[in-house]
C-alpha cells in the first residue's frame, strides 16, 4: 500500500495533503474567536451558557487525541483521518444552519473531535515517507498548526465584519470537504498497524478524568476556584485518573501503554511539550487583549478585533518560515537540541516583550520571536516521541504528546485569565487589566519556558546513528 502512495502522488503531495488537513483543524480553534462577545445575543442565551461553544471544542479535542491515536495504530491512520474530517464537515454544517445553543455546542464538539487528525497525521507521515523526508515534513506540519491559528483570527474577523456569522461555518465545512476529498483520492493506508482489542473501558476512564479536570480549569474563573463544583471536579478527576492508571497497567492491551509513557525520554518530552503549550497560549490569550485595550488605560493600543488579528498574523508565517531551520537542527544535532533551542527562543521572546509593549510594531516583534521558538519546539516533540516508542505505537504516543500540549494550553488559559482578572483597574463603569497584570503574564510564560528547558535537559542524549528509521526506510525501499 505504501508503494502505491509514494508512486501515485509522491512524498511532497502526501506532505501537502496532511499539512493542509492539519491547518484546517487548527483553524477550528480560532474561527469562532471574533464572535465570542456576540454569542449570547446570537444564540439567545446568557454569557455563561454561550461559553460552552468554546468549552465543548476544548474538551472534545483533549479527549479524542489519545483515543484517535490508538485507533489509528489499530485500524489504520488514513481511516481515522477520513473519519475526523467527516466530523469537521458535519459539525461545521450543523453550526452553519443553527441559531440556537444546543446545536451549535454539538457542532463545535464534533469539530473538536476532529483534532485527532494532528497526531495521527504526523505518524502517517513517518510511516509512508522516505526517511530523509520525515524530519522536514513533521517540521512543516508542526509549523502549519501555528499558521492555522494565526491566519484564522484575522480571516474570521474579516468574515464577521462583512458577512453573516454563519458564513464562518460554511467556510469551515467547505475547507473540511476539500481536505476529505484530497485524503480519500490521493492517500493510501499506512502499512504499520497493530490489530487488537480496543480498550473501551480505558478510553471511557481517560475521557471522564480529563473532562473533570479540564472543565474545572475552564470554568474555575466563572464558577469560583474554591466553589463546590470546581473542587469536586478536580478531586473526582484525580481519583478517576488514578484508578484509570491502575487499570491500564493491568490490562493486556491498554489504550495507553503507561510503561512506555514512563520511559525517561517520553516522559520528559511530554512534560516539556506541556510547558511549550503553556507558554505558546499566553500570546494567543494575552496579546489580543493588550492590543484591543482602550488607549485611555495609558498602555492600551486601542486596536479593533480585525486590526489585532492582522497584527498577530505574521507570527504564524514566522512559524512556517522556521520549519526548515527546525528540520536542519534536528538532522545535524538531534531533536533534543531542537526542542531546547525552541524553548530558549520562547523565553527570550517573553523577556524582550517586557520592554516592548508601547507600540503595535513592538507587540508584532515580540509575538514573532515567541512564534519562532514555538515553531522550532513543536517540530521536535514528535521526532523525540517517535524515536522512543515502537513503530506500531507512534500514533497513540503522538496522541498523548498532543494531549500534553492541550493540557498546557488549557492550564495557561486558566492561569492567565485568573491573573488578568485579579489585577484590574477601574475605567469608567468597567474593570480592565492593569499594565502590571500583562507584564506578570509575560513573566509566568517565561518561567514556563525555563521549566521546559529543565525538562528537556533531563531527556537522555541519544547517540547519533547513520541507520535510518526502519519504518520510513522500508516504505522508501519498497517504493524504489
Amino acid at each position: 500500500m505504501s508503494t502505491r502512495t509514494v508512486r501515485t502522488v509522491g512524498p511532497g503531495a502526501v506532505t501537502t495533503v496532511i499539512t493542509l488537513s492539519c491547518v484546517v483543524i487548527s483553524l477550528m480553534q480560532t474561527f469562532i474567536v471574533p464572535i465570542i462577545p456576540m454569542l449570547p445575543r446570537l444564540l439567545s442565551t446568557d454569557a455563561s451558557n454561550a461559553s460552552w461553544a468554546i468549552t465543548a471544542t476544548l474538551l472534545a479535542a483533549a479527549v479524542v487525541t489519545p483515543i484517535a491515536g490508538r485507533l489509528g495504530d489499530m485500524y489504520g491512520k488514513r481511516r481515522v483521518i477520513v473519519a475526523s474530517l467527516v466530523l469537521v464537515v458535519v459539525g461545521s454544517l450543523l453550526c452553519a444552519v443553527s441559531d440556537s445553543l444546543i446545536p451549535v455546542i454539538t457542532g463545535r464538539a464534533l469539530q473538536g473531535l476532529a483534532t485527532g487528525v494532528i497526531p495521527v497525521g504526523i505518524s502517517f507521515l513517518r510511516d509512508v515517507l522516505p526517511a530523509e523526508r520525515v524530519g522536514g515534513a513533521i517540521a512543516l506540519v508542526s509549523a502549519a498548526l501555528g499558521v492555522g491559528g494565526a491566519v484564522g483570527l484575522p480571516a474570521s474577523a474579516a468574515i464577521v465584519q462583512y458577512a453573516d456569522w454563519h458564513v464562518l461555518f460554511w467556510v469551515a465545512a467547505v475547507l473540511g470537504a476539500i481536505c476529505l476529498v484530497l485524503v480519500t483520492t490521493l492517500l493510501r493506508e499506512s502499512p504499520n498497524q497493530s490489530p487488537g482489542r480496543f480498550d473501551l473501558l480505558g478510553a471511557a476512564g481517560l475521557a471522564a478524568g480529563l473532562v473533570c479536570l479540564l472543565l474545572a480549569a475552564t470554568k474555575g474563573g466563572s464558577w469560583g476556584w474554591t466553589s463546590g463544583p470546581v473542587v469536586g471536579l478536580v478531586l473526582g478527576g484525580l481519583v478517576v485518573l488514578l484508578l484509570w492508571g491502575v487499570y491500564e497497567l493491568r490490562v493486556a492491551q491498554p489504550l495507553v501503554d503507561l510503561r512506555v509513557t514512563a520511559r525517561r525520554p517520553v516522559l520528559f518530552t511530554n512534560l516539556a511539550s506541556l510547558m511549550v503549550g503553556f507558554a505558546m497560549y499566553a500570546t494567543s490569550l494575552v496579546l489580543p487583549q493588550l492590543l484591543q485595550s482602550p488607549s485611555a488605560t495609558g498602555y492600551g493600543l486601542g486596536q479593533s478585533v480585525l486590526a489585532a488579528g492582522l497584527a498577530l498574523a505574521p507570527s504564524g508565517l514566522v512559524m512556517m518560515a522556521f520549519a526548515p531551520l527546525s528540520a536542519r537542527i534536528t538532522a545535524r544535532h538531534g531533536a533534543r537540541v531542537t526542542l531546547l533551542t525552541g524553548l530558549c527562543v520562547i523565553g527570550v521572546g517573553y523577556g524582550v516583550g517586557l520592554g516592548l509593549m508601547a507600540e503595535v510594531w513592538q507587540i508584532v516583534v515580540m509575538s514573532m520571536i515567541v512564534s519562532a521558538g514555538v515553531g522550532i519546539a513543536y517540530a521536535a516533540s514528535p521526532a523525540l516521541i517517535m524515536g522512543s516508542v515502537p513503530v506500531t505505537e507512534t500514533a497513540s504516543a503522538n496522541g498523548i504528546n498532543s494531549l500534553m500540549r492541550s493540557i498546557g494550553t488549557s492550564s495557561s488559559s486558566a492561569v492567565m485569565a485568573a491573573m488578568l482578572a485579579g489585577m484590574t483597574m477601574q475605567l469608567g463603569p468597567v474593570s480592565v487589566p492593569t499594565e502590571h497584570g500583562f507584564r506578570m503574564t509575560y513573566v509566568v510564560a517565561m518561567l514556563a519556558a525555563v521549566v521546559g528547558i529543565v525538562f528537556t535537559l533531563l531527556i537522555p542524549r541519544v547517540r547519533r546513528s547513520t541507520t535510518p528509521d526502519p519504518a520510513p526506510a522500508a516504505a522508501a525501499g519498497v517504493a524504489r
